[in-house]
């Protein structure tokens, strides 16, 4: 596959599976063996659709609103990195902290390997801390 067609694919993954809760778009795009390659942060689901599936319904029920903006996005023979901005509202609970109402924006970079039109590696890095401490489950720095 081009590299244009490989970020079509991923941008069609941000629109469809984490935008609008299509997680049966997994089942068509990540292929069995994909390795989320987890940070020591995120929650591990495993390997595969499944994983993906679980993953993105996590995080929808802590944040039903959810919205995925690519904000950059670069691809090279099989690797696209997305730039990304999510926002969304702690409706739901998330890692053990209750609903809080609060607004989240997070930002994140994924590095994608997508081999025959499957997302088959995946690499992930967010502002985990930034948003926990929105929602309040750890305090803010103090202001000088």
């Amino acid at each position: 596959m081009s590299t244009e067609e490989n970020k079509a694919l991923v941008r069609r993954w941000f629109l469809e599976a984490w935008n609008e809760g299509n997680l049966a778009l997994a089942d068509e795009v990540v292929a069995p063996d994909y390795d989320p390659h987890p940070e020591p942060t995120d929650v591990n689901f495993g390997r595969g659709p499944d994983g993906q599936k679980q993953l993105i319904a996590f995080y929808r029920a802590a944040f039903p609103d959810v919205r995925m903006e690519i904000e950059d996005m670069l691809a090279e023979d099989d690797r696209v990195v997305v730039r990304w901005r999510g926002t969304g509202t702690h409706n739901g609970e998330l890692m053990g902290v209750a609903p809080t109402g609060r607004p989240a924006t997070v930002t994140g970079v994924f590095i994608n390997r997508v081999v025959n039109g499957k997302l088959v590696e995946g690499w992930t890095n967010f502002d985990a801390l930034g948003m926990m401490m929105q929602i309040g489950a750890i305090p803010m720095p103090s202001q000088p």
